[in-house]
């Protein structure tokens, strides 16, 4: 089942009808096609049978919390994700995000402001995956096509967040990108809350590269300014 040329399709899963049939109404006025789900179980097995090329998260569902679906998502594709919650605290959105979300919207939301979030991970997504050509530094093999990263020969469970974050490093390898590049090009060109969760999203990466931040093989802390990614012809350390 294939969405209609032009109308990306929106999964958007909500149990309280109040939210949800209105927005569904918004989004289509906006130019998207939805499908609506009401539990985990059925957003699950809509999502395996109607291909959505975004997946609109409450997290606070009848039979399960939502947080479980999308890492059961994750686990399948690397389909864009945006929560949409009461929990507003830092925390909640850091878990979130771990847990392979893309962006994180706090209910009473403007639906203008999901609408636009929603465009700008759907055009992140799309500029990602554009990159045809992979990218290979110093072991590491990241290839934007089939969004999959091997270190060493061995492949990396990222998720979708901290592939794009790496992508972008690599993608400018040897040269210094300043953190407001960073926040707007792999969160959002209007992201409000703190940069504090790209540090948390190195941190991660760094982990899963094996990378340590004293002596680093692969991301280098420029103090004040952003990150580098390891020069082609970069020795290791």
């Amino acid at each position: 089942m294939s969405a209609q040329p032009g109308r990306p399709r929106i999964l958007f899963v909500e149990d309280e009808a109040s939210i949800a049939d209105p927005f569904s109404k918004a989004l289509e006025r906006a130019g998207f096609e939805t499908v609506s789900a009401r539990t985990a179980r059925e957003a699950l097995e809509l999502a395996a049978r109607v291909e959505p090329d975004l997946v609109l998260l409450d997290l606070t569902l009848p039979d399960g919390d939502g947080r479980d679906v999308c890492r059961e998502l994750r686990r399948r594709s690397n389909i864009p994700i945006l929560m949409l919650t009461a929990r507003g605290s830092e925390l909640d959105r850091i878990v979130g995000l771990e847990l392979g979300a893309d962006d994180y919207v706090v209910k009473p939301f403007s639906g203008a402001e999901v609408i636009a979030r929603i465009r700008a991970v759907l055009r992140r997504a799309s500029q990602t995956e554009q990159r045809l050509e992979p990218l290979v530094v110093d072991g590491l093999e990241v290839d934007p096509a089939a969004r999959t990263t091997s270190l060493d020969g061995r492949e990396l469970d990222l998720t979708r967040r901290e592939f794009d974050l790496l992508v972008r490093l690599v993608r400018d390898a040897g040269r210094v990108v300043t953190r407001e590049d960073l926040m707007a090009e792999v969160w959002d060109e209007n992201w409000f809350g703190s940069t504090k969760t790209l540090d948390v999203h190195v941190g991660w990466l760094r982990r899963k590269l094996g990378d340590d931040p004293a002596a680093p093989r692969f991301i280098h802390t420029v103090r004040g300014v952003g990150y580098r990614f390891t020069a082609p012809e970069e020795p290791s350390p």
